[in-house]
């Protein structure tokens, strides 16, 4: 079967789907983007195909009780530091601590804005600590990126002492190319996020898009997933080189209320703009 694949950011895929939506032509058959909270919005209007995938009862990580969507990937954002430039013990242990002074004008995360991860990373972060938490971060200097890409780069040149940043990023810049960059799983809690697939109700092409979703929860898709320095949804896949225990991580997360992140998109991005973003 061939797959022909559209590529962006969670916001740049979101654009694309809302203006389809609205036009009532949504070519897309398979969406894979970065957390539930969409794929609830998009069940609430009636836009999902409910499918039991045969994979279902491997799947361990969260999913929809009527399969119109399953988790398909996780990734977690961590904070990340240069080991050529800090020590271990030197590093941040955990999210507040990136509000230490010492840490002035040297820590970054992704635009929320554009990052569906970074998004999920604001509204769990701000339901934990309250908004003080960002006027804290503001005041420390932290700065906004457009994504991870940018940020890693800049924790490689010493730029960046610290950042929120992917997971997946970090391993794979540390495992294939031997890069100093090393991960701190905060002691507050990872930020959590189960990437789910799901198939639009008025796809063309059904069978093809079941097998797709049943291809990407087989053990084989999910040990491509591991390939991709994410952690898989199911049981029987190890987690990446060089991570710590998907169980693990995954028992001791940061809780996040994904209806809360589907009802008030615009308001939460509003208020992180304000707080961070504006001179």
């Amino acid at each position: 079967m061939k797959v022909n694949w559209f590529q962006g950011g969670t916001e740049k895929v979101i654009t694309k789907i809302t203006g389809e939506i609205k036009a009532k032509k949504v070519a897309a058959d398979v969406l894979m983007v970065a957390d539930p909270s969409y794929y609830l919005k998009l069940n609430e209007q009636g836009l999902l195909l409910p499918y039991k995938s045969k994979e279902d009862a491997n799947v361990i990580s969260d999913k929809a009780a009527d399969g119109s969507w399953y988790a398909v990937r996780v990734c977690n954002m961590i904070i990340a530091y240069n080991g050529n430039k800090l020590k271990p013990e030197e590093a941040p242990k955990n999210w507040t601590d990136l509000t230490d002074p010492k840490w002035k004008g040297k820590i970054a995360m992704p635009n929320p804005m554009l990052s569906g991860t970074a998004y999920v990373a604001v509204g769990a972060l701000a339901d934990k600590y309250g908004w003080e938490y960002f006027d804290k971060l503001k005041a420390n200097g932290l700065r906004v990126e457009e994504g991870n890409s940018a940020i890693q780069n800049k924790l490689l040149t010493g730029e960046y002492a610290a950042a929120m940043i992917l997971e997946e990023n970090i391993l794979k810049l540390a495992n294939t190319k031997k890069e100093p960059l090393k991960v701190i799983y905060p002691t507050d809690g990872v930020i959590n996020i189960p990437s789910p697939i799901a198939i639009f109700k008025d796809t063309k092409n059904p069978d093809g898009a079941k097998a797709l979703v049943d291809w990407w929860l087989s053990k084989e898709g999910q040990q491509a997933v591991v390939k991709g320095w994410m952690h898989s949804v199911r049981g029987d896949v190890k987690a990446p080189t060089g991570a710590e225990d998907t169980k693990k991580l995954v028992e001791g997360r940061i809780k996040v209320d994904w209806q809360k992140l589907a009802n008030n998109n615009a308001q939460i991005k509003e208020e992180f703009r304000k707080r961070v973003m504006d001179k």
